[in-house]
């Protein structure tokens, strides 16, 4: 092998060895390495039932291993579901918190039928559940480390939800959706939820979107924005047409002198379909962050 082509496959190999663990470090090992396994705390997965509204609603428990309480991330879905994020609850319990997702009354097989303002109700039952001593204790769920988290309308509830619960470490918001949003007509929401009716019980894109425009003066993200001021919170947004309402709320929090607030953005669909390990990343770099 001449000189020449020696000292360029030498360069190259260097290369290789030096680029890869760089890039690397971008990616917490949580997302692709199991953590030892702890035979006497073992990780493992709880089925939940959650006193609300009169009945209880379906949830799991992935609780992480190690003896002791863990900070705990709660994971709320959209609407109607369908992407849950299960990869990234898996990811989180991997980098030693606990997640715990449900399903709404009326979704998913939860009893009672579909309402966003029970939606609401739901993720207050759920932090309740999660705080009551008895529970936390059996669970491993230390009550003062609890993040909430959503995706698309589950990021709705999240804002609405963190306005009153300011015993919260932080949110997580990915594509959140205002869902009432301002402007917006009768028929075009109704045409929205058409959409999105798959294992939703006990409703119709109309009474849906009555419920929307009834309340849409008072569950826009805007009226929430002096009660976050105060919130740490990881703001994810992609290609999606969303983008928007999450960047107003960025900066509404930004001039109201929230210093905690981080952004990601995402350069895929709504689902993060071809970007779940760099969405995995990115929330686990924060919660790496936030529970220091």
């Amino acid at each position: 092998m001449p000189s020449s082509v020696r000292a360029f496959a030498t360069i190259a190999i260097a290369l290789v060895v030096v680029v890869l663990p760089l890039h690397a470090q971008r990616v917490p090992a949580a997302v692709y390495t199991d953590p030892p396994h702890d035979a006497r705390h073992p990780a493992r997965m709880e089925v939940l039932h959650i006193p609300s509204g009169g009945v209880r609603i379906n949830g799991v428990a992935y609780l992480a291993s190690g003896a002791g309480q863990h900070p705990t991330f709660v994971l709320l879905h959209g609407l109607p579901g369908n992407e849950k994020n299960l990869d990234l609850a898996q990811a989180v319990r991997r980098a030693g918190w606990n997640a715990v997702t449900f399903n709404y009354r009326g979704s998913w097989g939860s009893p009672g039928s579909f309402r966003f303002a029970q939606n609401l109700e739901d993720a207050d039952a759920v932090l309740a559940f999660l705080r009551e001593p008895a529970n936390a204790r059996s669970l491993g769920i230390d009550t003062t480390q609890l993040v909430l988290a959503g995706h698309s309308m589950g990021g709705w509830v999240t804002v609405r939800t963190a306005a009153h619960q300011h015993g919260l470490r932080g949110i997580v918001l990915i594509s959140a959706a205002d869902m009432a949003r301002p402007n917006a007509t009768r028929e075009r929401v109704t045409a929205m939820m058409a959409t999105d009716m798959e294992s939703l019980a006990g409703t119709t894109p109309q009474q849906m979107a009555d419920e929307v425009m009834q309340h849409a003066a008072a569950w826009q993200f805007a009226t929430a924005y002096d009660s976050l001021a105060g919130t740490p919170m990881l703001v994810v947004t992609s290609d999606d047409n969303l983008a928007p309402q999450n960047d107003a709320l960025v900066a509404a929090e930004r001039a109201r002198g929230n210093r905690h607030v981080t952004t990601a953005h995402f350069a895929t669909d709504h689902s993060y379909s071809d970007k779940r390990i760099a969405l995995e990343s990115a929330v686990i770099r924060w919660l790496q962050a936030v529970a220091r």
